[in-house]
């Protein structure tokens, strides 16, 4: 079997909901069993940016905030969005001032993933951010936060609870402690 060859067949496509952040498409397919089909697509206008950012202490930052979607309040780390065209790095430097008014004098990108990618083309890339000097946080008028600063290991027991949730944070975590068992983490 070629990995590389598309089993779908798309027959037309119509845009059904338009956002500056989202775009919904309904696609009329040939699925790969041969079966006429219909397959949605959530298209994300921003890359997702996420930062672990660590101190000479091993400690790590939280943001806590009300997710209107799942109606629930959650603790992540500095996580936002990339508009198209925009540089990366730039983009999570600027997240992670904007939230914990930190800045960072060294960065990793430590991990790129795709979420929920059954349904949408959401594509996250998350740094490591040391040599850290806090400042003046500025969130944006649509974010209510509260910052946690907490030690790396008690961060990594919220997420073997169960207590931390959002998938880029739980991913980051657990590679940073992955990193940190391989003594890949540089301070």
């Amino acid at each position: 079997m070629d990995h590389l060859v598309n089993p779908w067949k798309v027959i037309s496509q119509k845009n059904i909901y338009d956002n500056p952040w989202i775009g919904l498409t309904e696609f009329d397919v040939i699925n790969p069993s041969g079966s006429p089909s219909i397959y949605g697509k959530i298209h994300f206008k921003n890359l997702a940016v996420g930062v672990v950012a660590l101190d000479d202490e091993l400690n790590t930052y939280l943001v806590g905030q009300f997710r209107f979607v799942l109606n629930q309040y959650s603790w992540e780390i500095p996580e936002g969005g990339c508009p198209e065209g925009t540089d990366i790095l730039d983009s999570a430097k600027r997240e992670l001032q904007e939230e914990t008014g930190l800045t960072a004098g060294n960065w990793q990108e430590i991990l790129q993933m795709h979420l929920s990618n059954s349904v949408s083309d959401e594509h996250a890339i998350v740094y490591l951010a040391t040599q850290l000097k806090q400042g003046a946080a500025s969130p944006e008028d649509t974010e209510k936060l509260e910052i946690k600063k907490m030690k790396f290991e008690n961060v990594y027991e919220l997420v073997k609870k169960g207590e931390i949730t959002d998938a880029i944070s739980v991913a980051a975590i657990l590679k940073i402690k992955l990193m940190m068992l391989e003594n890949e983490i540089r301070l």
